[in-house]
C-alpha cells in the first residue's frame, strides 16, 4: 500500500458564511479523492466545519466566544459535517469513517499507536478517514489549536506521502491577496516574508497557522502544499506534482516515528539544564544524560514526561523521555538516567 495523502479543508470550503454546506464543493473533492484510492493512494480528510454548521442551529451567525456555546455548536454541527462527507463519499462509492481526536490522544505513546493503527486499517479497507478535534470536550488547556496544526500532526502519523492544506485563495501571498502589489509565494522557503490575514469569520486558523503546520510537516520529511480548495481539479494536479500553490518541500533528514512523536506529539513537562561536558556527551557522543550533568531541573515532572534538554548558553538543544521524576534528578545524584540515548532527539 501506498503512502498517503492527508487532505485538510478549512470551514470556509466546507460552510457558507450562512452556516450552509457547501455541498458541490465537497462532492468536487470527493470524486478526487475516490480516483486517488482506486489508483491505490489511500487519503484521509481533516475537515473543520462542525462549529460553522452547528451555528444556524443555535440561532448564531458568528462564532460565540464562551467555550460552553463553541463546544454546542460543534456538537449540533459535527452530526452535519458527518453526514456531509459521508454523503459526498458514498456517491464515489466510497465508505467514510469518522474519526474525533484529543490532543491528549497524540501526547500518549500508547494512544497514539492505537490512533495510527486504526487508521491502518482504515486503509486497508477502503474507507477514508474524517478526522475532527474533539472540540466538544477540548478545553482551552488542552488542544491542538487549529485544524491546520491537526492535519500537520495526522500527517505525521500516518507517515503521509504529502498533506495538502486546502484554503479559499491559491496559496501563500506576499501581501493580502487582491491588494495592488500581491504575488503568490509559490516556493515555502519564502513564506515567512509573507504579511498574513487574520482568520475567517468561521474559522480559527488564516494563513499564518497553515504556513506554521506546513513548516513542521515538511521538517517531518512531508512535503506541503498550501492551494486553493475551489474547482473541479485540485487534489489531481497537485499530488501530480503540478506547480499549484505555495509548496513546502520535504526535509530528507527525518527522524524514525518514534522521535517524530517525541518531537511534535510530546508536550513538554520539564527542562534540564547541563554542563557543557554533558552536552557534547548527547549531542556529539550519543551517550545517555546522566543526572549528575544536570545542574538545575524546572517543572513538576514524573518518569515517562518530556523535558527538553538546556545547554549552559541557555538554548534547549534537545527533548526526550524522563528517566526519572523531578524530585529525583535534583542534586545531581550518581547512577541515576535522567533520559535514555535511544528515548531523546536533537534539535
Amino acid at each position: 500500500m501506498r503512502r498517503p495523502v492527508v487532505v485538510k479543508l478549512g470551514s470556509s470550503l466546507v460552510a457558507s458564511p450562512g452556516g450552509r454546506a457547501r455541498r458541490s464543493l465537497v462532492r468536487d473533492r470527493c470524486r478526487e479523492i475516490a480516483k486517488l484510492v482506486r489508483g491505490g493512494t489511500p487519503v484521509c480528510v481533516v475537515s473543520s466545519g462542525a462549529i460553522a454548521l452547528g451555528l444556524p442551529r443555535l440561532g448564531l451567525s458568528t462564532r460565540p466566544r464562551s467555550l460552553p456555546r463553541l463546544q454546542a455548536a460543534s456538537a449540533l454541527g459535527q452530526t452535519r459535517l458527518q453526514a456531509l462527507w459521508d454523503e459526498a463519499l458514498g456517491r464515489e462509492g466510497l465508505p467514510a469513517a469518522q474519526v474525533l481526536l484529543a490532543a491528549t490522544d497524540v501526547a500518549d505513546r500508547a494512544a497514539y499507536l492505537n490512533v495510527r493503527n486504526a487508521l491502518a486499517a482504515l486503509f486497508a479497507l477502503g474507507a477514508v478517514p474524517v478526522v475532527n478535534e474533539n472540540d466538544t470536550t477540548a478545553t482551552d488547556e488542552i488542544t491542538f489549536g487549529d485544524n491546520d496544526a491537526l492535519a500537520a500532526q495526522v500527517a505525521i502519523l500516518v507517515r503521509a506521502r504529502l498533506l495538502v492544506l486546502l484554503t479559499e485563495v491559491e496559496g501563500v501571498y506576499t501581501r493580502a491577496p487582491g491588494t495592488p502589489g500581491a504575488e503568490l509565494v509559490e516556493h515555502g522557503t519564502a513564506a515567512g516574508d509573507a504579511s498574513f490575514e487574520d482568520a475567517s469569520p468561521l474559522g480559527t486558523g488564516g494563513m499564518r497557522s497553515k504556513v506554521l503546520a506546513a513548516s513542521l510537516a515538511a521538517a517531518a520529511g512531508i512535503p506541503t502544499v498550501i492551494a486553493g480548495g475551489a474547482g473541479r481539479d485540485v487534489l489531481g494536479p497537485i499530488v501530480a506534482g503540478e506547480p499549484r500553490g505555495t509548496r513546502f518541500h520535504a526535509d530528507e533528514r527525518a527522524p524514525s516515528a518514534f522521535k517524530l512523536w517525541l518531537r511534535h506529539g510530546k508536550p513538554v513537562a520539564g527542562r534540564l539544564h547541563v554542563d557543557d561536558g554533558a552536552r557534547r556527551a548527547v549531542t556529539e557522543e550519543g551517550r545517555s544524560l546522566l543526572a549528575v550533568g544536570v545542574g538545575q531541573v524546572e517543572g513538576r515532572f514524573e518518569a515517562g514526561d518530556a523535558v527538553e534538554l538546556v545547554g549552559p548558553d541557555g538554548a534547549a538543544f534537545a527533548k526526550g523521555i524522563a528517566g526519572a521524576p523531578a524530585s529525583a534528578l535534583r542534586g545531581r545524584p550518581r547512577g541515576v538516567e535522567a533520559v535514555h540515548r535511544d528515548r531523546l532527539v536533537l534539535y
